[in-house]
């Protein structure tokens, strides 16, 4: 059933389809540009990076980069361990900036380096050349001799399209030969773009019984974007099942060894995710009619669930030189810890920041203690 339902090309659609698609996309683009600017300059981020700059491959795309509170650039001598971060958007919207908060408690967390990359949006820069900014970017900053990165500690994640981004970019020779990338962390992350969006959304459950807010709601709000930001990023005739579009596809030698998939269960996404993580995993591939999580919400708010395997499990070859972990994140919806505030009721919004921050010492700890041990 699997093959059956996935698309192999990107069609070409109906022109007042392309029409409708352009219209928002470009819309969202040039009216959100004032308003960046506006909360920029009367609302600077609370937790400012340390350092923003660019590098001669990419003069128009700046980087952003996070210490821990506890090191001194100044004085400090010592190498840091280091993950590259990538930022959501659909490939078409989003900035680091939008990452600031978690990039900076991540790092004073965990004591490491958070280098947060940039890339051009489609539709002025389709498919694949958001791989390539990043892949630039990256390779700047890592021989970049003024960062205290310690090259044998080095992880990239990313969030949403910047998950996608992720698998992708440590695809490439480049990546894979020089940085050697010890681990992955695709975050909600796009992972199989060859499944229409008609089947994704059946794949998770719906919860009125949460109450307010969006994530009670008897839609998935990324079904409503998904096909913008699709038509926007990918050209008709694409293969779908691209390896740099679709990492569900790629081999496992060319994946970093180490791998944490983490979902959202209230997210048209959760369930590629949960397919790809199986599957590296050696696990049965959960079956499209299997929906991702449970039907109901949670007994313990604000917590995760680690002793249930839908929710959490990890698999570590024999030899210990790989490894893949899921986390579902219960009760959440896609970008939980990034949507506007006013998106979550009181309730929600309490649940999604305690449990952004346990997923965050999770992932720290695994890198620090199992990848990088």
């Amino acid at each position: 059933m699997a093959d059956e339902v996935r698309q192999d090309k990107r069609p070409s659609l109906p022109i007042l389809s392309r029409l409708s698609h352009a219209i928002v996309i470009y819309t969202l683009q040039y009216l959100g540009a004032p308003v960046l600017w506006y909360r920029d300059w009367f609302y600077p981020p609370e937790i400012p990076p340390d350092i923003v700059k660019t590098y001669p491959c990419r003069p128009s795309l700046p980087i952003r980069i996070f210490f821990p509170k506890s090191y001194d650039p100044k004085t400090s001598q010592a190498l840091l361990p280091t993950l590259f971060s990538i930022h959501g958007g659909g490939f078409c919207l989003g900035r680091p900036n939008d990452d600031d908060e978690w990039n900076a408690r991540f790092a004073s967390m965990h004591n490491m380096l958070i280098v947060a990359v940039n890339y051009r949006k489609a539709p002025a820069y389709p498919f694949p050349t958001a791989i390539y900014d990043a892949e630039a970017l990256i390779l700047a900053a890592f021989e970049d001799e003024s960062l205290p990165i310690d090259k044998t500690r080095i992880a990239i994640g990313g969030f949403s399209a910047g998950g996608c981004l992720t698998l992708s970019v440590c695809q490439l020779p480049s990546i894979r030969e020089k940085v050697k990338p010890s681990a992955a962390l695709p975050i909600y992350a796009v992972v199989d773009q060859s499944i229409p969006g008609d089947v994704k959304v059946t794949t998770r459950y719906y919860k009125p019984d949460l109450g307010a807010g969006v994530r009670a709601e008897p839609s998935d709000y990324l079904a409503k974007l998904a096909p913008v930001f699709s038509w926007s990023y990918l050209n008709p005739g694409v293969n779908m099942k691209d390896v740099r579009l679709s990492p569900y596809f790629a081999p496992r030698d060319t994946l970093p060894p180490h791998i944490f998939f983490v979902g959202v269960e209230l997210d048209q996404l959760a369930h590629e995710t949960w397919r790809m993580a199986s599957k590296l995993a050696g696990r049965p591939e959960p079956a499209f009619t299997d929906k991702v999580g449970q039907e109901k919400p949670s007994a313990e708010k604000g917590q995760l669930i680690l002793d249930d395997e839908r929710y959490a499990f990890e698999h570590v070859d024999e030899d210990g030189k790989r490894s893949v972990r899921w986390l579902l994140v219960p009760d959440q919806i896609h970008g939980f810890d990034r949507i506007p505030k006013e998106w979550h009721d009181k309730e929600s919004l309490e649940d999604a920041k305690l449990k952004e921050v346990a997923a965050q010492k999770i992932l720290g700890e695994w890198l620090r203690e199992f990848v990088w041990r």
